[in-house]
């Protein structure tokens, strides 16, 4: 299973250009697709999905044209849109059984089946007479994940999936994701939130103002910030200025003051500790070091 898209640009009416010759070979796994809010994420996501078409560039799924052929690449796709709406007034069962029905089960018995399955994934078995209004927000998203996977697509969509959920439901929501990797899937993962993608993806993409900007392994990304993540000991009285002259990440008080987490090139005047980089450091010193260019070498 392969995705090609090959200088995919996509302008709004406003001319808003959301893309901008973005390249990038989707393969067999899990990909995260991580950027700030506005780098085009969504979008890539709905060009994907078949929702929107791209203003130039092209799109393959294993040799199909996304234009030419996208009634039999719909059949290929399960998503999840970052705004999951449903039928409020089906039950949970009812709504899936729709779902598997859209997707072409057409024998009753099968989409039964499929439906209980789907339901015992997502943990919503014993909840599945219940209307679709009457569920938690973090049984919602559930119910989505579910119709996004129901009939086993070979390629699966989810955009800002656990936005607003609580840290139980996060990893439940990511955990049915790793579970559904396999090589013979593609599973897009597309958030603003790192800890998603550290947690779950083998391989990720970095996005900023619609240009592709990393492609490669979480771990290779962490590389790039060693040598630029530091702890500094501070007193209440510096933490106003050590936030404008760094990236912070963190701030914790302790017994004589502040730990504050940075990204920077170099640290002058304050006490601190250099620190092993994870991934949000990682993500937070790329862009604001070498995407935007915020801060100078030493703040």
């Amino acid at each position: 299973m392969k995705i090609e898209l090959t200088g995919i640009s996509k302008i709004y009416k406003n001319g808003n250009a959301a893309l901008k010759d973005f390249t990038l070979e989707i393969e067999s796994g899990m990909l995260g697709l991580l950027g700030p809010n506005g780098a085009g994420k969504t979008t890539l996501m709905k060009i994907l999905s078949t929702l929107m078409t791209p203003s130039s560039g092209g799109v393959k799924v294993d040799g199909l044209d996304i234009i030419k052929d996208r009634e039999k690449i719909r059949k290929m796709i399960g998503y999840l849109p970052q705004d999951f709406g449903n039928f409020p007034k089906l039950r949970a069962w009812e709504f899936l059984d729709y779902s598997a029905a859209l997707t072409g089960i057409v024998n009753k018995k099968k989409r039964r089946d499929e439906v209980d399955r789907m339901l015992e994934m997502v943990g919503l078995y014993k909840f599945r007479d219940r209307f679709a209004k009457k569920l938690s927000g973090g049984m919602k998203r559930r119910l989505g994940i579910a119709q996004a996977l129901i009939g086993d697509p070979k390629i699966v969509i989810v955009d800002e999936p656990t936005t607003g959920l609580d840290p139980e439901e996060r990893i439940r929501f990511r955990n049915i994701l790793s579970d559904m990797s396999s090589d013979e899937r593609i599973i897009i993962l597309s958030t603003h939130i790192v800890g998603d993608i550290s947690s779950t993806c083998g391989k990720m993409a970095l996005l900023n103002k619609g240009e592709l900007k990393f492609k490669g392994k979480p771990e290779e990304l962490v590389s790039l910030a060693k040598g630029h993540v530091f702890k500094i000991k501070a007193f209440e009285s510096d933490l106003n200025e050590i936030k404008e002259r760094y990236p912070v990440i963190s701030s914790v008080p302790s017994d004589d003051g502040w730990d504050v987490e940075v990204v920077a090139d170099k640290i002058e005047t304050y006490s601190y500790e250099e620190l092993e980089p994870n991934l949000e450091h990682a993500y937070m010193y790329f862009v604001e070091f070498i995407l935007e260019n915020k801060f100078s070498a030493v703040g």
